[in-house]
């Protein structure tokens, strides 16, 4: 019985101790472009799931309207189609250097229009670790995020006009023009 007992602690310690040895030696995957590591999507998604059924919100207590999906599209034009496109558009630059590769979500096979708005919500809110997915707390209004989230569960079945105003060329943003002339030196009677 003791020898049981020494062989299960020995296997205990040994997966943590090969595993530290893996990431040590530098054969982890860690490039984009390289293969996820041996059970990276199942320990990730598992995880996720998990964390939506116990903290994304359950209800919204508004409709999407007109207006409030006309903004979720200035929203999603601002901060997400970067990464996770516009309708009939090709992947950015950005979308196609990412790992995981972000969901193109105007695409049939990607739109979350089945998912409970406040999944979505919970995902632009929070963000999504190792997936390149960041967090929108801190930049975007809980309003500005049920707009995006109402207008994602809505893509489906958006009004002409919003989808009009979505599939909008995108403008590049002009650079901030400077508040104060540039310092210049003192002239200290020097030439």
């Amino acid at each position: 019985m003791g020898k049981f007992i020494v062989g299960v602690i020995i296997g205990i310690l040994l997966v943590p101790a090969v595993f530290y040895l893996y990431v040590r030696s530098g054969y982890a995957p860690v490039a984009t472009s390289a293969p996820p590591m041996p059970f990276e999507r199942f320990f990730a998604k598992t995880a996720l799931h998990a964390t939506l059924n116990r903290e994304a919100p359950k209800t919204h207590t508004t409709t999407a309207s007109r207006g409030e999906l006309l903004a979720g599209v200035q929203v999603y034009r601002d901060n997400c189609a970067v990464c996770h496109g516009l309708p009939g558009k090709p992947r950015s630059p950005v979308a196609r250097g990412e790992f995981p590769p972000p969901p193109q979500l105007f695409e049939p096979a990607h739109m979350v229009t089945n998912d409970p708005v406040g999944v979505t919500y919970w995902k632009v809110k929070h963000g999504i670790r190792l997936t390149g997915m960041p967090g929108f707390q801190t930049s975007l209004t809980d309003e500005e995020i049920w707009n995006v989230s109402l207008l994602l569960a809505n893509a489906d079945k958006l009004p002409a006009d919003v989808s009009q105003t979505l599939q909008a060329p995108l403008t590049p943003a002009l650079p901030a023009k400077p508040s104060a002339p540039p310092a210049t030196k003192p002239d200290h009677g020097q030439k």
